[in-house]
């Protein structure tokens, strides 16, 4: 009797092993097909789809440890230990969301200038996200009277015209005067849009400390943006745009809440 049941034991064993091994492989084999496609979005597809292969592989290594008799106390522990982390995780996910969410929308106030965020060019005109961006800024300056509308972008990979000269075609195209626009078109990230786009306003001879600005991005972003904004010394308000497409908003949402956490923590 003895004898069948460490038969029985090891066939399990076995076969818990034989199923690990071959999720894992699968799970590793999806993300490597993901890093040779250029899917749509794949600067969040890939790290979502990266954590949540690292998260179900390590749970079932734990499962395939508890297998294992002498293993067994320390695998339940550790399996604890799993879930506590887990449901931590969650808790401080769906505060931060919260907080994104509760800053999503658009502040009213007079201010002396315009920063338009740059988002990527799709065949070198603005792409959806983008040109809500710039909707969104064309709708709130008329709110302002005639301050400067700062577009901002450099040039990026593959692309024969910078973000700003992108921007500012869309804007003229859609009656926006040419000489309300001002052109950053060095920057490659949200630091630099609001970085350079702090030393134009100074070399027209406005007062940054004493001025306020308004930031046009998409909601998901406005609360990073405003947070950057104020180490650079600017005194900003958000101005939201609508993402375009549910999927899209879920999307952002999602990787915004950790790149919300590397900000507070830099």
């Amino acid at each position: 009797m003895n004898s069948s049941n460490n038969t029985n034991k090891a066939q399990r064993r076995r076969n818990i092993t034989i199923i690990v091994t071959v999720i894992a492989a699968l799970f590793c084999g999806l993300n490597f097909v993901l890093l040779q496609l250029r899917v749509s979005h794949m600067h969040i597809v890939f790290p979502m789809s990266l954590g949540l292969s690292v998260l179900l592989v390590t749970y079932l290594a734990l499962w395939t440890l508890s297998a294992y008799d002498k293993h067994a106390r320390l695998a339940k522990t550790l399996k604890r230990c799993y879930i506590i982390c887990i449901s931590i995780g969650l808790i401080c996910f769906l505060i931060v969301q919260g907080v994104l969410i509760s800053n999503s929308f658009t502040e009213n106030a007079d201010v002396d200038a315009i920063i338009v965020l740059g988002a990527g060019l799709r065949n070198n005109v603005p792409s959806l996200i983008l040109a809500s961006r710039l909707n969104a800024a064309i709708e709130y300056s008329k709110t302002q009277g005639d301050i400067p509308i700062i577009v901002t972008g450099g040039l990026g990979q593959g692309e024969i015209l910078t973000e700003a000269e992108a921007m500012s075609r869309y804007l003229i195209d859609r009656g926006v005067d040419e000489y309300r626009i001002l052109k950053e078109d060095a920057s490659t990230n949200t630091r630099e849009n609001l970085a350079f786009s702090k030393t134009i306003m100074e070399e027209l001879g406005m007062d940054t400390d004493n001025i306020k600005v308004a930031i046009v991005s998409n909601e998901f972003h406005l609360l990073r943006a405003k947070m950057i904004a104020e180490k650079a010394g600017l005194d900003a308000i958000g101005v939201a745009a609508e993402t375009p497409g549910l999927h899209r908003k879920i999307l952002y949402y999602f990787r915004e809440a950790f790149a919300l956490t590397a900000e507070v923590l830099r």
